[in-house]
C-alpha cells in the first residue's frame, strides 16, 4: 500500500517543461525527506554531474507559469528558481545523496517514470489504431453510399408503358 501511494504520489510531481518530463528540486526534497536548500547544495557541489539535460533551472516566466498552473501566490519564500530534474537528473542524484530512504525514494521515481513512459507509448499505439480504424470506416462508408445508391436505382419504379417516348416511330 505504501510503495502505491508512494508511486502515484510521484507520478502527479513529473511536469513537462522544456518539452521534457521533470520533476522539481522542491518535490525531490519533500520525497527525499530533506530540505531543498541542502538537495541544492548536494547538486552544486557536484554541477559538472548535472548537465542541461540532466537538470536546468526554471526561467522567470517558467516559474511563474508553474506558480499560476499550481494556484500558489507564492513558491515557500523561494528566493532561487527553481531546478527541474530530468530522469537523468534523478538518477544522477542517487550518487549524490547516499541515505537508504534516497536510494528507495530513487527505485521508485525510475519506476514511476518508467510507468510514464508506458501509458504515452500506450496512447500513442492506440492513436494510431483509431486513425487506421477511422480510415477504413471512411473508405467503408464511401463504400455503402455507393450500394445504397444501386439499390436506390434498383427499387425505382420501372418506366411506365403508357409514357409517350419522344423521337421513336413505330416501323
Amino acid at each position: 500500500m505504501g510503495e502505491l501511494v508512494l508511486r502515484e504520489g510521484i507520478e502527479n510531481k513529473i511536469l513537462l517543461i522544456r518539452g521534457h518530463r521533470v520533476i522539481m528540486d522542491k518535490d525531490l526534497a519533500m520525497l527525499y525527506g530533506v530540505d531543498t536548500r541542502d538537495l541544492n547544495k548536494a547538486v552544486n557541489r557536484n554541477l559538472d554531474r548535472f548537465p542541461d539535460d540532466f537538470m536546468f533551472q526554471l526561467n522567470y516566466e517558467e516559474f511563474k507559469n508553474l506558480m499560476f498552473h499550481f494556484g500558489t501566490s507564492s513558491w515557500g519564500g523561494t528566493r532561487k528558481l527553481p531546478r527541474a530534474f530530468t530522469e537523468q537528473g534523478v538518477a544522477m542524484l542517487s550518487s549524490v545523496l547516499r541515505s537508504k530512504k534516497a536510494i528507495r525514494v530513487n527505485i521508485a521515481i525510475m519506476r514511476a517514470f518508467v510507468r510514464i513512459k508506458s501509458i504515452l507509448a500506450t496512447h500513442k499505439e492506440l492513436a494510431g489504431k483509431l486513425k487506421e480504424l477511422e480510415e477504413k470506416f471512411d473508405k467503408h462508408d464511401k463504400d455503402i453510399i455507393v450500394i445504397f445508391e444501386a439499390i436506390r436505382q434498383l427499387m425505382a419504379p420501372p418506366p411506365s408503358k403508357d409514357r409517350i417516348i419522344t423521337g421513336f416511330k413505330p416501323t
